[in-house]
């Protein structure tokens, strides 16, 4: 097992810059499949390169492309959404990162106006620039609407200019720059990278077939830290890009270019109805988890870990110490656990074989210590997992059930969780906010255990719900079995430090 040592705070440490001011650009595009994340560590790799200290965020819920941003960076990557981690949050993570670093890179999510808030929303509100990738394998001029509509759906975004993926020739690369209204809007071509022939087949693109550069499988990209080429692979890619108007431009103009002062953009605390909305109790919670030790597991089956999350672990005052049940270990001494997302479908052999932790798992539950098992952690808790192919392998059995992996998305979408007892506390004083966060899997349960709570999906501003106008949408089912309370929402901790410190508790009651 190995400890984490307590995280710095978000003020500045001593021998940073002393003003927040940096280069700052947004990697977007029209689409999920561009290129957005393979831009974007190559970027924060060329930049490494030359020296310079780079920081990456990711817009929206994502597990596994900061994997690959932190591989390209050097650094730890964080998640930024106006509606699940506030506006407080994120700027206080850009502020300390533009005192630390010499660029700033936010990868967006999906299109840059998809979502409700958007990646262009985030743009705005911090004035970073917005870049958008876009794949144009099969296509030429017709990349010229695309931009015009990109650059002027929202006069008022901040724009950088455009990068071209996937560009076949220096004969396509003219025909694309040569549609351009502007040609400052050129920022150059990547061709399409071909990947190196050691890995392993199955991690074949999900949708060509073909062997992709940064490979697919369900939920999303394959980790960097399973593959032992990926440093090549980043920099064959930042080796591209150095070839690129972007790549040739001077260091002195990106910062007359793209440059943020952080400090003049000041966070409307409290304004914005798409972030959370503490009150000033719940935004200074006192270490409720002091002396508490919690074991997180942590491998390939257990990889979906929020860094935010276990920073409010240790700001709420807990010790965490990680165990990996993939490498044989047992589960360490400890007053809770939490079991996180991730792949225990592609490790269930593996997972079974760990007789020790299974055991110990089942020892800690039946002493009455609080488990909270997001997505994956609760399928390995399972009876079993019956795969696609219609083969079943035997998990760890805490939970009544049988997990299915189904051929499409059983589950998407940002929720949130209220305090089970609604207003009423028990004369504790404070009721929890709600906990925010995310669903994204590929499995459905068929348990006996009934729902202990349930998940909404909100209704955010500017957005209309399906059905009954205004009505928030059912969400996952949250199991409560013994001291185990499971669901395959993924709750972003700090939009409710008192829901998760009572969570890991045990003082659900």
């Amino acid at each position: 097992m190995t400890e984490l040592a307590s995280p710095p705070p978000l003020s500045p440490p001593a021998g940073v810059k002393a003003e927040a001011q940096c280069v700052a650009l947004l990697v977007t595009a029209t689409a999920s499949g561009q290129g957005k994340t393979l831009v974007t560590a190559a970027l924060a790799r060329w930049h490494v390169r030359q020296g310079r200290r780079v920081r990456i965020f990711k817009c929206g819920p994502d597990f596994l492309d900061p994997q690959w941003h932190e591989l390209a960076s050097g650094a730890p990557v964080h998640n930024v959404d106006l509606w699940m981690t506030g506006e407080a949050d994120i700027h206080a993570r850009f502020q300390q990162a533009a005192q630390e670093a010499d660029v700033v890179i936010v990868e967006g999510v999906m299109g840059l106006f998809d979502g409700t808030p958007s990646a262009a929303d985030l743009a705005q509100r911090w004035n970073i620039a917005v870049m958008p990738v876009l794949q144009v394998g099969s296509m030429a001029q017709t990349c010229a609407a695309l931009v015009h509509g990109l650059k002027h759906y929202r006069p008022d975004l901040r724009w950088a200019g455009v990068l071209c993926n996937g560009v076949a020739s220096e004969h396509h690369a003219n025909l694309l720059e040569q549609s351009l209204e502007e040609a400052g809007d050129w920022l150059g071509a990547m061709p399409k990278l071909q990947a190196p022939v050691s890995f392993s087949a199955q991690a074949h693109d999900k949708t060509t077939g073909a062997r992709a550069f940064m490979p697919e499988r369900h939920l999303g990209l394959v980790s960097a830290s399973e593959m032992p080429d990926s440093m090549q692979r980043l920099d064959s890619a930042a080796d591209a890009l150095a070839q690129t108007v972007l790549g040739h431009m001077p260091w002195h103009e990106w910062q007359a270019r793209w440059s943020v002062d952080w400090s003049a953009t000041v966070p409307s605390i409290g304004a914005s109805p798409a972030g959370p909305q503490l009150c000033a109790a719940e935004a200074d919670v006192p270490p409720l988890l002091q002396g508490k030790t919690i074991a997180v597991a942590r491998d390939a089956a257990f990889a979906f870990v929020y860094a935010a999350n276990v920073q409010l672990l240790h700001a709420l005052g807990a010790q965490v110490v990680f165990f990996a049940p993939l490498a044989g270990d047992d589960l360490p001494a400890c007053d809770a656990v939490w079991l996180p997302g991730g792949y225990p479908e592609l490790h269930a052999p593996a997972l079974r074989a760990n007789t020790r932790v299974q055991q110990s798992l089942r020892q800690h539950w039946l002493c009455g210590k609080p488990m909270w098992a997001e997505c994956g952690g609760m399928v390995a808790l399972c009876e079993a997992v019956r795969l696609r192919d219609g083969t079943e392998h035997p998990l760890w059995g805490l939970l009544p059930g049988l997990a299915s992996m189904q051929p499409r998305l059983a589950g998407l979408g940002p929720q949130q969780l209220a305090w089970p007892g609604g207003t009423e506390d028990k004369g504790r004083g404070i009721v929890p906010s709600p906990l925010r966060g995310h669903t994204f899997h590929y499995s459905t349960l068929q348990t006996p255990v009934a729902p202990w709570g349930r998940t909404v999906r909100p209704v955010l501003p500017g957005a209309r719900a399906p059905g009954k106008p205004g009505a928030a949408q059912a969400g996952e089912a949250v199991y409560r079995h013994g001291s185990l309370v499971a669901s395959y929402f993924h709750a972003w901790f700090a939009s409710s430090p008192r829901w998760v410190a009572r969570l890991f508790l045990g003082d659900l009651e």
